[in-house]
């Protein structure tokens, strides 16, 4: 099966930044695009970033252009999201998921995703 472990969340104070890894084990990494989602406390999951499988293309939501960039190793089977100037509404429950495609494509529809972690929690103080 295949297995994605998401670490790097925490508390951190508005302006400061984290960086979010996501281990990917159990088949070949190379084959599936990847993306970052996120999930607020009565809200619904909202798309936050995406990467192709070869990590040529990337695209991301309005809101963390310029502030959030994905990227991927695909020798060590990790996802990346480095978060900087991080603002209190970005505080959510981060999960990376995984989707078989053909190369050079990106996907910001959740439905289109065939694995997902667990997630970890990034909260931003005022």
């Amino acid at each position: 099966q295949v297995q994605l472990v998401e670490s790097g969340g925490g508390l951190v104070q508005a302006g400061g930044s984290l960086s979010l890894s996501c281990a990917v084990s159990g088949d070949t990494f190379s084959m599936y695009a990847s993306g970052w989602f996120r999930q607020a406390p009565g809200k619904e999951r909202e798309f936050v970033a995406a990467i192709s499988r070869g990590g040529l293309n990337t695209y991301y939501t309005d809101s963390v252009k310029g502030r959030f960039t994905i990227s991927r190793t695909n020798a060590k089977n990790t996802v990346f999201l480095q978060m900087n100037s991080l603002k209190p509404e970005d505080t959510a429950v981060y999960s990376c998921a995984l989707r078989r495609s053909t190369h050079g494509t990106v996907s910001s529809t959740a439905g289109e995703y065939d694995y997902w972690g667990q997630g970890t929690q990034v909260t931003v103080s005022s």
